[in-house]
């Protein structure tokens, strides 16, 4: 029972005396609906036909079936109804028995009073009024609950937001018991007329044969004025007429951020079971939760697209970076020269050149800039073009000039983004067998004799131990060159920190996971075959999951 149907209360009196019953009527008849019955029998069989009572006044002495039992037949059917019973008799087991197993509100002994009965009913009235109200709000919120729970575990279920538009339709077509259904996002509110293309307006029948009535209505609610809708902020209800059919209309916006993300028109043929008199209520308090799925999808989906679309620019970037860093060197007598750049990311920071100056020299570098991602990749690709000019100069310069023309060309840039760059340089001279160095802050390079480690034979690494700063941190740099002679079977190795720091099953310790450093790198190069493979050292170097957190770089020149 809804609250305005409370005003008239229905109450049923049941006594084997017809002049109890008469009276009693007469009583009350103003102000309830009220029944009468002659018997418990005849009283359940009215209920039975009727429904509910808001009150029931029983004699406690009936034959067949007194009052006691009359009543707690009909607390399983009614536990809300206010019971009274009225007895002529003052024994105390028959009252516990009425008020226990009749579950009884209050009992009136006979004689009564006309003024005392009648402040009785009126409280029992309030009473259950008060219980239908409650009951009535307890329900709603456990209806609206468990309406919430359905729709939005169905929504949740699918992030992509075409699918949970046609879900949304769908459940609250289904929730909501409409015939039909139609969803317009805002791409179909912001647009012309003209579209009205299906992809575009989503739909729900709940019998989808094509000549169902629900299917022509469906049909002929895809012809509705859209823009007028547009301007809804409430749930609104209207009757319309199909083929002089009277339909009845829902229409509730979706609206997050006082901004309207879609409407939804609810339909229902006129003659069935109707809106129930909350259902506007409900899908009021349903389309703010749906708006904020509707928005956290297009947000998700903004997401994707965006994210789609940096990968492609990313993937774009890394092409464009691994042609600058697939460089071609002709053969040249005497030496073999190996190079890899594995970046973290698509894109990273490291970079190596090899160059080979018309006069003879080769030159081979490696640099790291700091930080990830883009950024570094940006002042990666401009180090190596200021390099190669450098190195290019007709005269084949010498390492420390080169970086301090390079420090000198790049530290603006550096110093205002926040950036410096490490690198090693070498010049070998095929002529001499000599390297001269510089370093700027890079890890140091170092040189062995392979040809001693494949004879099994004492050797240790030398390391190129001449540094200064990084590029970028002092407006001149300045550090002096180094040089070393080579001999047939010497190995030159650059790297990047993201070799020596990276984190490897230690080779001395089953299990342990340590930092490589120089020493763990020179225990791998120790373990290399005959014939050198910087892909077989990456190999070894690489940790079990896959996760490379710093970009790798080897570059490699052998005297044969």
């Amino acid at each position: 029972m809804l609250p305005d149907e409370l005003d008239r209360l229905r109450l049923l009196v049941v006594d084997d005396e017809p002049d109890n019953l008469d009276l009693l009527h007469r009583t009350f008849r103003r102000d309830f609906e009220v029944y009468k019955a002659n018997s418990g029998a005849e009283a359940l069989q009215l209920l039975e036909e009727k429904g509910e009572m808001a009150i029931i006044i029983s004699d406690q002495r009936m034959p067949q079936m007194n009052g006691t039992e009359f009543l707690s037949r009909t607390v399983d059917w009614f536990p809300d109804t206010i019971r009274i019973v009225l007895t002529g008799y003052t024994d105390v087991e028959d009252l516990v028995n009425a008020i226990n197993d009749g579950k009884v509100f209050k009992y009136i002994t006979k004689p009564w009073t006309p003024k005392a009965l009648r402040a009785v009913i009126q409280q029992a009235a309030e009473t259950y009024k008060v219980l239908k109200q409650r009951t009535h709000t307890l329900t709603r919120s456990l209806q609206r609950e468990s309406l919430f729970n359905a729709v939005m575990t169905a929504i949740r279920g699918s992030l992509d937001y075409t699918n949970m538009l046609q879900t949304v339709v769908e459940t609250l077509g289904q929730t909501f018991g409409a015939d039909c259904a139609v969803l317009y996002p805002t791409e179909v509110l912001q647009a012309h007329h003209g579209l009205r293309e299906p992809e575009h307006i989503l739909t729900y029948c709940r019998q989808g044969e094509p000549d169902s009535p629900q299917t022509q209505i469906r049909d002929r609610a895809l012809l509705e004025d859209i823009p007028a809708i547009n301007r809804l902020t409430e749930v609104v209800s209207d009757t319309l007429h199909y083929q002089e059919q009277p339909v009845t209309r829902l229409t509730a916006p979706f609206i997050y951020q006082n901004t309207t993300l879609a409407v939804i028109n609810l339909y229902q043929q006129m003659g069935g079971s109707g809106w129930s008199q909350g259902t506007p209520e409900l899908l009021k308090s349903v389309s703010e939760q749906v708006a904020l799925a509707i928005s956290q999808a297009k947000l998700y989906q903004k997401s994707q697209r965006q994210t789609k679309q940096m990968r492609a620019e990313l993937e774009v970037a890394r092409q464009i970076q691994n042609n600058l860093l697939h460089q071609s060197w002709p053969d040249i007598s005497g030496i073999q020269i190996q190079a890899r750049c594995q970046p973290a990311r698509e894109v990273g920071g490291d970079f190596y050149e090899v160059f080979v100056h018309p006069q003879g020299d080769i030159w081979l570098a490696v640099g790291d800039v700091s930080g990830k991602g883009v950024p570094a990749a940006l002042f990666m690709a401009s180090a190596i073009s200021v390099l190669r000019r450098e190195l290019s100069q007709e005269i084949s310069p010498s390492p420390e000039v080169v970086m301090q023309n390079l420090n000198h060309s790049l530290s603006d840039d550096l110093v205002s983004n926040n950036c410096f760059i490490t690198m090693a340089l070498v010049r070998y001279r095929p002529s001499e067998r000599q390297i001269v160095y510089a370093n700027a802050g890079h890890v140091y390079p170092l040189v062995w004799s392979h040809q001693a480690v494949m004879e099994h034979q004492p050797t240790s690494p030398t390391y190129l131990e001449t540094r200064g700063v990084p590029l970028g941190i002092l407006p001149q740099w300045k550090a002096a060159a180094g040089q070393l002679s080579l001999k047939s079977g010497d190995v030159v190795l650059l790297t990047s920190d993201g070799i020596t720091e990276a984190t490897v099953d230690f080779l001395d310790q089953k299990g342990a996971q340590m930092m490589l450093q120089q020493e763990g790198l020179w225990q791998l190069l120790q373990r290399q075959p005959g014939e050198l493979s910087l892909d077989g050292l990456l190999s070894e170097i690489q940790s079990p999951d896959g996760e490379q957190e710093d970009d790798q770089t080897l570059l490699l020149l052998e005297v044969i």
